[in-house]
């Protein structure tokens, strides 16, 4: 089989997925997208060759973009093998890749009471995390929050923050914008 009837089937099954996925009938998206059902049924089934110009109103209609309905399905590097980065008081693993979708990066960080802020940071955005294990102390401003195991923070970034270790270790997993990737991944001195 070549790969563009990989492809192709993929993206007939993406289609059939998305669809289901909704609860839609045939008849439902086939108004959305302005095709007969019988079209799309024979699309889905593989009866019927693939339009660009049936592709654009399908993934507008299914609530998706042409690229991610075509985007290939290739799995080699589908596991992420982080390496871990250290800083004093915080070891960080980036656990997606660099252009994460929609300019999310995901982190996982190990953050010591040795880790000392002497500057909250400030930058565009907003940040997320969830702690997994021990206490973060989330410094926003004059403030001094306590985030416990299972709890979860976000804030704007505009706003001076740093995270820190309440009495012990704490690991978060974390959630940047690319402006909070770049000026906690990639800057040590910052937050």
């Amino acid at each position: 089989m070549t790969q563009e009837n990989v492809l192709d089937g993929l993206i007939r099954q993406r289609i059939r997925g998305l669809r289901l996925a909704r609860g839609w009938s045939l008849d439902a998206l086939a108004a959305r997208c302005y095709l007969s059902p019988s079209t799309l049924s024979r699309i889905e089934t593989g009866h019927r060759r693939i339009a660009l110009d049936q592709l654009v109103p399908l993934a507008r209609a299914l609530g998706t973009t042409l690229d991610q309905l075509v985007e290939s399905a290739e799995d080699e590097d589908v596991v992420i093998r982080p390496e871990p980065e250290h800083t004093r008081g915080v070891t960080t693993w980036l656990l997606s890749r660099e252009r994460a979708l929609h300019g999310v990066s995901v982190a996982k960080m190990r953050i010591t009471p040795q880790r000392v802020v002497d500057e909250l940071a400030v930058h565009p955005g907003r940040e997320w995390f969830t702690v997994l294990s021990g206490t973060a102390r989330l410094r926003l401003g004059e403030r001094t929050i306590e985030v416990g195991a299972g709890e979860a923070a976000e804030f704007s970034t505009m706003v001076p923050h740093a995270i820190g270790a309440a009495d012990g270790p704490v690991e978060i997993l974390t959630l940047f914008d690319h402006d909070g990737e770049r000026a906690h991944l990639h800057d040590p001195e910052a937050t």
